[in-house]
């Protein structure tokens, strides 16, 4: 599948690697529909960029079928990309011994990975209803985990545990859309300088980078962007969840 001529969704698109993910298809020569709850930054960078902005919380159904079907007014929608998500820092006990909020836990969970999922299934419906490329293929859906999905540290439980589920749901969800002719892939990135990274203090910033193996410095967005472009291209890759993270592998904390 290429990307000239299809038709891309990215939730999370007002900034980070959803906007960085928007800018390289774009450049590409997709048709893409940011979609964000930043209504300003969102209209921004699509009126920058070339690109369609639609308001939506990945949570609700009506919202995120509305955005989608502002993807397949430009035509039919082939890629759906996810990076919408939240996350913050709390231990299961802290330190004198209060447990976790659950409501905060719930929250994560809404957002990362019953979002996650909720764009997938509607996405997927629409993707479906597009007809079929070389070898059947009609689309493909990316997914965002983390690799703290796989080495969560001290107060990531619920980040790590809404992560885990999307790197969980990525074979089942290939198979379950491979009679579609649709493949799911999911990158889990490492340390990426993204606007959350960016209100830290820049020697907090090098100790995060120091830990990165090689290259020794943050993930730039536009190397996820790169990525999600190289996953859309490759035809056999499918059902796999791809570390992109400068063989991190994260301390306890």
């Amino acid at each position: 599948m290429k990307l000239s001529g299809s038709v891309a969704l990215i939730t999370g698109g007002a900034s980070g690697l959803g906007a960085a993910t928007a800018r390289r298809l774009v450049a590409g020569g997709a048709r893409a529909v940011v979609v964000d709850r930043d209504e300003a930054r969102g209209a921004a960078l699509a009126s920058e960029i070339g690109a369609t902005f639609a308001k939506a919380d990945v949570t609700d159904p009506a919202q995120v079928e509305a955005a989608i079907a502002a993807a397949t007014q430009l035509g039919a929608l082939r890629i759906c990309v996810s990076c919408a998500g939240v996350g913050w820092a709390a231990r299961t006990l802290d330190r004198t011994g209060k447990p976790h909020d659950l409501e905060l836990f719930q929250k994560v969970i809404a957002v990362n990975l019953v979002g996650t999922f909720n764009v997938m299934r509607l996405a997927a419906a629409a993707i479906a209803r597009s007809e079929p490329l070389d070898h059947g293929e009609r689309g493909v859906i990316v997914n965002t985990a983390s690799v703290a999905a796989f080495d969560g540290q001290i107060g990531q439980i619920a980040y790590a545990a809404s992560k885990a589920g999307v790197a969980g749901m990525t074979l089942p969800a290939a198979r379950d859309l491979a009679p579609a002719g649709i493949r799911v892939v999911t990158i889990a990135p490492g340390i990426f300088d993204t606007p959350m990274l960016g209100t830290l203090a820049d020697d907090r910033r090098a100790a995060l980078a120091a830990d990165v193996v090689f290259p020794k410095r943050l993930g730039d967005p536009a190397e996820y962007g790169a990525l999600v472009a190289a996953i859309v291209e490759t035809g056999y890759l499918n059902g796999e969840t791809i570390r992109l993270d400068g063989a991190l592998r994260m301390p306890p904390k």
